[in-house]
């Protein structure tokens, strides 16, 4: 986006301040289901200031216009916020609102901040209150100033949504509904709002298409003991659908009727919602006169549980997905150098490969095809301008998932393409040896995933390394590939009540980057199972149920010790028997060399 356009946009944004009398505009990221991914509708950032990142928070004074984000987008950000008017403002902590220090130390008495309340939740809204009060400052949360001057702004998505068969579930509608409300009766609650589209697809087995790579129906539900109020574009739902949520007691409204029915609700009854995933607006139109109980929803809470039949189609789907990544690093080692390939023909080679597959629906999220120091930028992600020719030396990185009806994916590995330098080989496998010392964890119920992330960075630590993300996130079952509230990483990354408990699926990368120059992440995806019950009590494990080599050419053995050396060779047997019976006799031989074990000499290396 060219940066005049930026800067009109910015002077037209303070015009509009100026004649609502605001002296600060918050622009959040986010859309009224404050999810991570949103439909272009609401890519508002983007619009604005030209950053296509998934995070971020524009802070807009009469004198001063800042993006804040975190560490996985500085480069991007740098280099997308150039000549914009824009400022990057750099998170210390990952999702955090550190906006709201920055503003109230510049907040003057009698100053008005605006935000759409729409796109920040009663959480967010609550610290910005603290900070206006704290300052003598009002907060206007109807300040929705985007829609004025976003004049071919993008259509909302439309769409149609379409049940999941409970072949995938394993659970039917009535069956989930059942068992949330037993929940309900328990706490005493008369009724569940639920905010986020992905609690409501899971607990009524529909899915939608109204988010790029998620299959979601944005929508609002209000769960009652008697009935559900469905609050979507009744255009999206066709008739078999319709007919299919009625019998089961599901009542379909307007998608803007919720607050309305919000409003109205019985006086002296008890309504539960989540702080953290409800808009301020909502909750501000809840009537009075009722006993708001604030906690994670119910759903959210089950779906992180994987059920039996859930589990057993994710481990289907990781047979399938295996083979595409067999066949994309195959003809990945035999086309570079032999013919043009590129970061942008890599990535559509294996969303093609992924296409192929029965119950594939597409990516589950934009590919990460990266070579080089592109490989140093986390989420990057490549386009015409960027885009890189891959040559026989150096590093390229592949992070990369499918939606399947049977499960959701999300793997990165890192290969080299020539032959890899000693610091290469030392960087990657310090980062494989975090990959492997959580993938082997044993550990007693009740363990919180921040209490775990230091055996993923301890190889790293020992060495003064470190990365910036998160280690690791739970993922749907052909939902959001990041999906709460299970996490592994820093308390702030997830939510600090949550234990990971058997059912859970949740990733594994630890990682590694040299700015400028390479990035090394190898991902797979955990099962958290029951291990065994001691006189100490009940311990858990994990199970790896991603199915892909590891390149040996980047491995420095000496510096695994026995036990990980005994998990990758484990790891790449499993490998080999899960997946040769499916592929063709040449590229069987190929994965067979590609698994092979590692083994010691007296020298300590690869024999």
């Amino acid at each position: 986006m060219a940066a005049s356009i930026r800067m009109k946009r910015l002077a037209e944004l303070r015009a509009l301040m100026k004649r609502k009398k605001l002296d600060a505009l918050i622009v959040p990221s986010s859309d009224p289901h404050l999810g991570e991914y949103v439909p272009d509708h609401w890519r508002t950032i983007r619009w604005l200031t030209g950053f296509t990142g998934s995070a971020g928070t524009v802070v807009i004074t009469r004198t001063f216009a800042g993006l804040w984000t975190d560490s996985r987008y500085f480069i991007q950000a740098e280099e997308q916020l150039a000549e914009s008017g824009y400022e990057l403002v750099r998170l210390k902590i990952p999702h955090t609102p550190e906006h709201i220090d920055w503003l109230k130390e510049k907040l003057r008495k009698g100053w008005k901040v605006g935000v759409d309340g729409r796109l920040i939740s009663v959480l967010q809204m609550r610290l910005l209150k603290v900070a206006m009060d704290s300052a003598g400052a009002g907060l206007d949360l109807r300040a929705d100033l985007i829609t004025t001057l976003w004049l071919d702004r993008p259509a909302l998505p439309s769409g149609e949504a379409y049940e999941l068969d409970v072949k995938y579930a394993g659970l039917s509608r009535r069956e989930k509904l059942a068992e949330v409300r037993q929940t309900m009766s328990v706490l005493k609650v008369d009724y569940q709002l639920l905010t986020a589209a992905d609690d409501i697809m899971w607990l009524l087995n529909i899915r939608g298409s109204d988010v790029k790579y998620c299959p979601l129906l944005l929508s609002f539900a209000i769960i009652g003991h008697d009935q559900v109020i469905l609050h979507a574009n009744e255009n999206k739902i066709p008739g078999a659908l319709r007919a299919s949520l009625d019998r089961d007691g599901v009542v379909l409204l307007p998608y803007d009727t919720v607050t309305s029915v919000l409003s109205h609700l019985e006086e002296g009854s008890a309504l539960m919602l989540s702080p953290g995933t409800t808009p301020a607006s909502l909750y501000r139109s809840v009537a009075r006169k009722i006993r708001i109980v604030e906690d994670l929803s119910i759903p959210t809470r089950m779906k992180a549980l994987k059920n039996g039949t859930e589990l057993k189609n994710l481990r289907d789907v990781m047979v399938l997905d295996g083979v595409v990544l067999t066949r994309f690093f195959h003809w990945l080692e035999n086309s570079v150098g032999a013919g043009q390939v590129t970061e942008l023909s890599a990535a559509a080679r294996i969303d093609t490969l992924r296409a192929e597959q029965e119950g594939c629906t597409g990516p589950s999220f934009s590919t990460i095809a990266a070579f080089n120091a592109h490989a140093a930028l986390p989420h990057y992600v490549p386009d015409q301008s960027s885009d890189a020719k891959l040559e026989k030396k150096g590093i390229f990185l592949l992070d990369s998932g499918g939606q399947y009806y049977g499960g959701t994916t999300d793997i990165t590995r890192t290969v080299a393409l020539g032959r890899p330098d000693e610091q290469m080989k030392r960087d990657f496998t310090l980062a494989l040896r975090g990959t492997i010392d959580l993938a082997m964890a044993r550990f007693p119920r009740g363990t919180r995933g921040y209490q775990l992330d230091i055996l993923a960075r301890k190889p790293l630590w020992d060495n003064l390394m470190n990365y910036g993300h998160g280690t690791g996130h739970g993922v749907g079952s052909f939902l959001n590939v990041h999906e709460g509230p299970q996490s592994i990483g820093s308390g702030v990354t997830g939510d600090l009540k949550t234990t990971i408990e058997p059912g859970m699926v949740i990733s594994d990368e630890p990682a590694f980057y040299r700015p400028g120059q390479y990035g090394f992440r190898t991902e797979n995806l955990l099962v958290c199972r029951e291990d065994q019950e001691t006189e100490f009590g009940s311990f858990l494990s994990f199970e790896t149920v991603t199915l892909c080599y590891i390149d040996q050419t980047l491995i420095d053995l000496p510096l695994l010790d026995d036990r990980e050396l005994n998990w990758l060779n484990d790891y790449h047997d499993l490998v080999y028997r899960s997946l040769n019976k499916y592929l063709e006799p040449g590229l069987r031989s190929w994965l067979r060399e590609k698994t092979r074990p590692m083994t010691r000499d007296g020298k300590g290396k690869t024999n």
